[in-house]
């Protein structure tokens, strides 16, 4: 991910986002209307060929505005994710606050992959975000750290619908599953349609098939 310098900013490696909290309307509003000029060109060419002085230019703010809120590229790549990664969190935990057996949990994850499959279809800026990710050290601490919140989730409805499962058996396993769950997004949506639908299918059956041989 290439930046212009910004002799300002500061060191981004480990927690590259928002410079500053706004408190003000007019500077809430100011963030996100960058954040969504951003998006308009990350749609239109992709974050890796986006640059802040175009950020800056389409939001109508000198550079120096822009770099009051956001220290470089990266910052806006992790706010937009954030955006993203809580809003599925919000659908994950949803879903499955209403499980109470196996079958639903079965018929949650399901629903979760098929929901999850459509906001990718949906949002080519989501895809973007998430393969600029997998280019910069600091955006896969993120990924990962998304990756254990949304195991720890279905870990604890996986142990509440059975208890009798090891429950570092399940920690790992459930870590792993929404670890994947990321991986077969990006790869189904960068093949053809019908392909796409057929890897995450196969997903699915092969998560369904591993919740099922715990019950067993």
């Amino acid at each position: 991910m290439t930046e212009e310098p910004n002799p300002a900013a500061g060191p981004t490696e480990e927690q590259p986002s928002l410079r500053r909290t706004p408190s003000q309307k007019r500077s809430r509003e100011r963030v996100e209307h960058i954040l969504s000029c951003a998006r308009t060109l990350i749609e239109g060419k992709g974050s890796d060929a986006m640059r802040m002085s175009e950020v800056a230019e389409m939001a109508g703010i000198s550079i120096g505005s822009l770099y009051q809120y956001f220290p470089d590229k990266a910052a806006i790549v992790h706010t937009l994710a954030e955006r993203y990664n809580a809003a599925s969190r919000d659908c994950i935990a949803s879903e499955f606050a209403k499980v109470a057996t196996l079958a639903e949990l079965r018929s949650a994850f399901s629903a979760l992959v098929d929901t999850y499959y459509d906001m990718f279809l949906a949002e080519p800026v989501m895809r973007d975000i998430w393969s600029a990710m997998q280019a910069d050290k600091a955006l896969r601490k993120i990924e990962l750290a998304e990756s254990r919140a949304n195991g720890r989730l279905l870990a604890k409805t996986w142990a509440r619908v059975r208890p009798e499962t090891p429950r570092q058996r399940i920690e790992d396993a459930a870590l792993l599953i929404m670890h994947l769950g990321e991986c077969t997004m990006r790869l189904a949506v960068s093949v053809d349609r019908s392909e796409g639908d057929r890897i995450v299918a196969a997903f699915k059956h092969m998560i369904l098939r591993e919740i099922v041989a715990d019950a067993t």
